[in-house]
């Protein structure tokens, strides 16, 4: 459990598809995150079989108010769409979901953690770069749509 700034507990829990109702509405009303085709349910659906256990959502009075995929390949692990509701932020909340991710992790040998962030979110890059992240100027993200 997670005890934010104000005295309501937060339960941290594994994200299950049942939640997805909660959480596309959540993303949605978050900047800074980009849905597509790979968000739909069928697919946060698979990714979830695929990496059981490594994605996390937060609950307060049995409202969903925050949530993160994580995920790795075997080799490297990912983050994507960490999301708090905007009244439940600056508490540490989104912290606690990602050191949750980054645990479990760590517990499967996972070695670094990639996260994508757009170039124009300023908010996130400052939460990501004062929670210890860093920028990787030799790299440049390159992408192919397959389904184009």
């Amino acid at each position: 459990m997670f005890d934010g700034s104000t005295n309501e507990k937060t339960i941290l829990r594994a994200f299950r598809i049942g939640d997805y109702d909660a959480v596309i509405a959540l993303w949605r009303r978050c900047q800074g995150i980009g849905l597509g085709a790979s968000d739909t349910r069928s697919a946060i659906a698979g990714y979830l079989r695929r990496n059981p256990g490594f994605s996390f959502v937060a609950q307060r009075k049995g409202k969903l108010v925050g949530a993160i995929l994580g995920g790795h390949d075997g080799r490297r692990g990912y983050l994507h769409h960490l999301a708090v509701a905007t009244r439940h932020r600056r508490a540490g909340l989104g912290r606690q979901l990602v050191e949750r991710c980054l645990e479990k992790l760590r517990k499967a040998g996972i070695q670094k953690c990639d996260i994508f962030v757009f170039a124009g979110n300023a908010e996130g890059m400052k939460f990501w770069t004062r929670t210890g992240w860093a920028r990787r100027p030799d790299l440049c993200l390159l992408q192919v749509d397959l389904m184009g």
